[in-house]
């Protein structure tokens, strides 16, 4: 890594600049998704009523109250209906198929002024509140919780702080064991460099949702642009896949700022510490620790996956205390444009993935 530049030095005019095109890609890349959607690559989402609405988070209930519940948690990145992309490609359909109550987290655009939330409000206080108002409509103390990618990470955060609220732990390529080496996700030394320049730390606001995807692709190039162009190929032959490919393109430019205090704590108790699995992360006053875990868990992990290799999952398995543990391999799909998705949206991830995940879920209410 290069020499690091002093935390809270000044920008200098190029580096305002550069933030700046970042926030106006983030516009035009919304206006691509809307011209995408004005050709036919609209999202379906399913009938929703909205129970919960604060700042930097809205739930809302899709479909009718069922049991168990299970709250769906996207990455604070992008936009939640990945979980409820289109009819045929949702993972809210085939739990609301199964009689389960479906509730999904919205993750807004940050605010809270400069910093905004981190990982005391997203993996607690936010997080509390949808499971609160879960609660309130239902009677249910304690819910399943499914997240996906760092939604995941922030259920296994909550899961350790609230045991009582936890009914299971589903995390689908959730990344919680990180550091700045390759081996677990190959953003790692794109982040650590990043950190050892001072760009993160020295950011005006909230960082663009655009300068997140450009790193993702000077990480992963292969995976964000060769193996989505051979994704698109394969899919020709089949309206069905290209449709989902073309939907999930369309979700990818749905770009957000993230928020600057979730970036620094992420950065700081994960890629530097590793403090969720060694057991010495706080989140507030509280330790939220993964060996604090006793709810039942299932994680799912792609062997291929160079975004979150199982070496970023697995270390997490070992440390929760939890005795019922089930780990799901994903086989890939066509027509998913990024796999890291694919298990949300892809034939083999709900029509294999899912269909045990929920009969898992079931499983395990009924013993609770």
């Amino acid at each position: 890594m290069m020499s690091a530049k002093p935390k809270g030095s000044p920008l200098s005019d190029l580096e305002r600049a550069g933030w700046s095109v970042y926030a106006q890609l983030d516009v035009s890349r919304r206006l691509q998704a809307r011209m995408l959607e004005a050709l036919g690559c609209d999202v379906a989402p399913t009938p929703s009523r909205i129970i919960l609405n604060r700042s930097a988070v809205s739930l809302e209930r899709l479909g009718e109250v069922g049991h168990p519940c299970v709250l769906l948690v996207p990455a604070p990145i992008k936009r939640a209906y990945i979980w409820d992309l289109a009819p045929g490609a949702s993972v809210a359909e085939r739990c609301l198929a199964a009689g389960l109550g479906v509730y999904l987290v919205r993750w807004e655009a940050p605010g809270g002024g400069a910093r905004g939330p981190g990982l005391a409000e997203y993996g607690d206080r936010l997080l509390l509140d949808c499971v609160n108002a879960v609660e309130k409509e239902t009677g249910e103390r304690r819910v399943l919780l499914a997240g996906h990618s760092l939604g995941g990470t922030l259920c296994g955060i909550f899961s350790a702080l609230h045991p009582e609220r936890t009914l299971g732990l589903v995390a689908v390529t959730s990344p919680m064991h990180l550091d700045f080496c390759a081996e677990t996700g190959a953003l790692g030394p794109v982040i650590g460099n990043l950190v050892a320049r001072g760009l993160l730390a020295n950011s005006p606001g909230h960082v663009p949702g655009s300068f997140v995807s450009t790193i993702s692709f000077m990480a992963a190039p292969s995976v964000f642009g060769q193996e989505r162009v051979m994704d698109w190929l394969a899919s020709l032959p089949d309206p069905e896949a290209a449709g989902i490919h073309l939907r999930v393109e369309r979700w990818s430019l749905d770009e957000m700022p993230l928020s600057r205090g979730f970036i620094e704590d992420l950065v700081a108790e994960f890629y530097e510490e590793d403090a969720f699995i060694r057991g010495t992360l706080r989140v507030g006053k509280m330790p939220a620790a993964a060996r604090q875990i006793v709810a039942p868990v299932l994680v799912v992990a792609d062997r291929r996956c160079a975004i979150v290799p199982p070496a970023a999952i697995l270390p997490f398995l070992e440390a929760i205390s939890s005795a019922d543990k089930t780990l799901l391999w994903y086989p890939g799909d066509t027509g998913v444009a990024i796999q890291h998705v694919g298990m949300l949206v892809g034939r083999n991830g709900l029509d294999s993935i899912w269909r045990e995940i929920i009969d898992w879920m079931r499983v395990r209410a009924a013993r609770a």
